[in-house]
C-alpha cells in the first residue's frame, strides 16, 4: 500500500522525535514522487559566534532531508539508511527566519543513493547546494 502524502510528513515528524532534527526544530513540509523538503528556523540555536547560521547545521539540515528521503524509496522495515558522504558548498549567511531544504534525487540505486539538497531562505535565495550519497544497509 502507498502512503499518502499526509502520512508519509507524520512518519518523519514521528521519526524526528528525540533526534538531533527535533534539537534543531526541523520540521518535514512538503514530499513528492523525487523530493523532499524540510524547514528549519534560524535563531541563535543554529548560530555560530558572530550571529550567522553555522554551516554544521546547515549540514545537520541537508543530511536529514537527504536521508529521510532516501527512506521513502526503500523498505524501513529491512533497511537502514547511512550517509556516507556529503559536500556542501555555503553561499550566503543567514541571521534569521527560515531555511527550507529540498532534496532532489539524482541516482536512485538499490544500494546507493545521490541527492542534491539546496537550501534557500524565505526569498527563495541559495543559502547552500548540498550533495549527499546514502547507502542501503539490509537489516539482520
Amino acid at each position: 500500500m502507498k502512503l499518502s502524502k499526509e502520512e508519509i510528513l507524520a512518519k518523519c515528524a514521528q521519526m524526528s522525535q528525540n533526534t538531533l532534527m527535533e534539537t534543531l526544530n526541523i520540521e518535514f513540509i512538503d514530499v513528492g514522487a523525487d523530493f523532499l523538503i524540510a524547514k528549519m528556523p534560524v535563531t541563535s540555536t543554529v548560530h555560530q559566534p558572530d550571529g550567522v547560521l553555522h554551516g554544521g547545521a546547515s549540514v545537520a539540515l541537508a543530511e536529514s532531508v537527504g536521508s529521510a528521503a532516501s527512506m521513502m524509496f526503500l523498505d524501513a522495515e529491512k533497511y537502514y539508511i547511512r550517509g556516507i558522504e556529503i559536500s556542501a558548498n555555503h553561499l550566503k549567511s543567514k541571521r534569521e527566519g527560515e531555511v527550507f531544504a529540498h532534496a532532489t534525487i539524482i541516482h536512485k540505486g538499490r544500494t546507493t543513493q545521490l541527492w542534491e539538497i539546496k537550501i534557500k531562505d524565505e526569498e527563495d535565495q541559495l543559502i547552500s547546494l548540498v550533495k549527499l550519497t546514502t547507502i542501503a544497509l539490509p537489516k539482520v
